[in-house]
């Protein structure tokens, strides 16, 4: 992915803030009251040891102290409380935008991104906002008029002691600013680290069985353990410029007092100032460490969080569709047409489509079939506009897809994909997925049409039983029933099956079949089949070869008129995409 602008992260950073400007500013005032409750203390300090020499009573300023003290430690813990629950508010919103951003990308986007990656910026990334976005900016607006404060306060006591401690504070300052960038850097490098984690984690457990069978634990968990060790290299390299810069502070406070208590011990014995004042002097001092503190934190946490923010705005740069609920029209079955379509996946990658033509009337069936890599599943993709055509043009109902709203689009279309997915959930949600509305009857007679209700009256809770991450408690052919069945609840207009009875057995194949048959009478249907029972019940069969239309016919005029076909057809076997 592209590195995003200094400039752009800033104003990205401030696009989080903005809509929490409010309870960033209540908070800042309330920090701000708690810091100048602890200006006022060494004050009253002052006032306390001028009154123990001149033997005054000093009860009253020891309350006031004391008050100032337990004042100050309240607004400041409710200013943090404040800050705390608005960084949680920011770290929400930049979730939610970012996640329903991702879910709208465009599938050639997230064919070329690592998934592990993309769920990496939605969690881990987004952390980082929490500090920059409000406890950042306070800290920088209170660390510095506090800091701006003591030092007009340490000048009015002893303007030449106020020039020494700067020249110390400005030595070292420098030495901090040069620390930021690196801090940056190693920040950057351990996020797309742990996004490493998070992708080959992924791909271990997308493959969790295939692991096991090859014996292959011990080396996918070093795989693992070397992506963490290079997310710990990074994150212990950022913590040690971290740490330079924090322990800076103490150290500039320490020079400073050092050079302060020479200096101002001369001045008293000179008679320049008082021993008061130069006690007053010292306890500013060390009251600067906490403003220090806060402008050298907030510079600090500002690098952390623009890592974290280039790389969500990489996530938000990544093309993507523009989406809706729609629910399908009743039209009637709907057409297809290719006109001299062509298409390749990838600039750099051969073209899949070379001018492919057919047209496919409305109901019935048309299957499609040809050697592996004929280009037959990309017709699906096309017609769904997973993808855009490089030449030609996709027309369903003679309307070119592009000018389709695309969830109208979809909402006429079933689909079900060669590897037919169920996702983690019970197999009711499974069953609605594309159609959330579907009522108890409509359920019913959709797992009676899939041969689903022998299954579901043997599960433990029925339709309520949970299938497993990827249904992995389901075989494979309950997992294309059930991604048929989700299909037919659709009541799509136009149906694509991908091999969609690949892993049944004969029994169930057989009456699927006669399903899809039935279903064909009332809906167009396009199957991508390699069983020659499959292919014999369609009205027309599309032969591709190379990215190219071979022939088209009925199976026994192509079994007579096309060579390809025929040795398909003798083989009983047609071969997969």
């Amino acid at each position: 992915m592209p590195v995003v602008p200094a400039r752009q992260v800033r104003r990205a950073l401030y696009a989080h803030f903005r809509p929490h400007r409010a309870a960033v500013a209540l908070g800042a005032v309330l920090a701000l009251v708690g810091a100048a409750s602890g200006l006022a203390q060494p004050l009253a300090a002052k006032a306390l040891v001028d009154r123990l020499g001149q033997d005054e009573p000093i009860v009253a300023v020891l309350l006031v102290l004391t008050g100032l003290v337990v004042f100050g430690t309240a607004v400041e813990a409710l200013g943090s409380y404040v800050l705390e629950r608005t960084a949680e508010s920011v770290v929400l919103a930049a979730r939610r935008s970012l996640i329903g951003r991702l879910l709208r990308l465009r599938l050639p986007e997230v064919e070329k991104t690592q998934p592990g990656d993309l769920m990496s910026r939605i969690t881990s990334d987004t952390t980082l906002l929490r500090a920059v976005t409000t406890q950042s900016a306070v800290s920088a607006a209170t660390g510095g008029l506090s800091f701006l404060a003591t030092l007009v306060l340490m000048g009015l006591m002893d303007p030449v002691l106020l020039g020494v401690t700067l020249g110390v504070i400005a030595l070292i300052g420098g030495a901090v600013a040069l620390l930021m960038p690196r801090i940056a850097a190693a920040t950057r490098r351990s996020q797309e680290a742990v996004g490493e984690i998070s992708t080959v984690l992924e791909r271990a457990f997308g493959a969790f069985r295939t692991i096991k069978a090859s014996g292959a634990e011990a080396r996918e968990t070093a795989v693992v353990e070397a992506a963490a060790k290079e997310a710990w290299r990074h994150g212990v390299k950022s913590a040690k410029w971290q740490s330079l810069a924090g322990s800076s502070i103490g150290l500039a406070v320490q020079v400073s007092f050092l050079a302060v208590l020479g200096i101002g011990g001369a001045r008293v014995a000179s008679g320049a100032t008082t021993v008061s004042s130069l006690i007053a002097f010292l306890l500013f001092l060390f009251y600067l460490i906490e403003p220090i503190s806060k402008l050298v934190e907030a510079a600090t946490q500002f690098q952390v969080g623009s890592a974290a923010v280039s790389r969500i705005l990489e996530a938000e740069a990544l093309e993507t569709e523009e989406t809706g609920e729609a629910r399908s029209v009743d039209r009637g079955p709907a057409s297809v047409v290719f006109d001299e379509v062509s298409f390749r996946y990838r600039d750099d990658l051969p073209p899949v489509h070379r001018g492919v033509s057919f047209a496919v009337p409305g109901r019935g069936m048309t299957a499609f079939v040809g050697p592996s890599g004929a280009g037959k599943t990309t017709v699906f993709g096309l017609v769904e506009r997973f993808y855009e055509t490089t030449g030609g043009r996709v027309l369903v109902d003679g309307r070119d897809v592009r000018e389709w709203p695309l969830a109208e689009l979809r909402a006429a279309i079933g689909y079900v994909e060669q590897d037919a997915p169920v996702l983690s959930g019970t197999l009711r949600e499974n069953l609605t997925f594309a159609a959330p509305d579907a009522t108890e009857e409509e359920i019913r007679q959709v797992l009676a049409r899939a041969r689903l209700d022998a299954l579901v009256e043997r599960l433990p809770d029925g339709l309520e039983t949970l299938v497993g991450h990827r249904g992995s408690t389901l075989s494979g052919g309950e997992r294309q029933r059930v991604a048929i069945a989700r299909a037919l609840l659709r009541k799509p207009r136009l149906l694509l099956l991908d091999e969609a009875t690949s892993q049944l057995d004969a029994v169930n194949e057989l009456a699927l079949r006669d399903v899809v048959a039935e279903v064909a009478k009332e809906v167009t249907v396009l199957v991508v089949a390699h069983r020659l029972s499959t292919v014999t019940l369609a009205d027309r069969i599309v032969v591709m070869e190379a990215g190219r239309v071979r022939a088209v016919g009925t199976h026994a005029e192509l079994v007579a008129g096309d060579e390809l076909y025929g040795e398909l057809a003798a083989t009983q076997f047609l071969t997969t995409t």
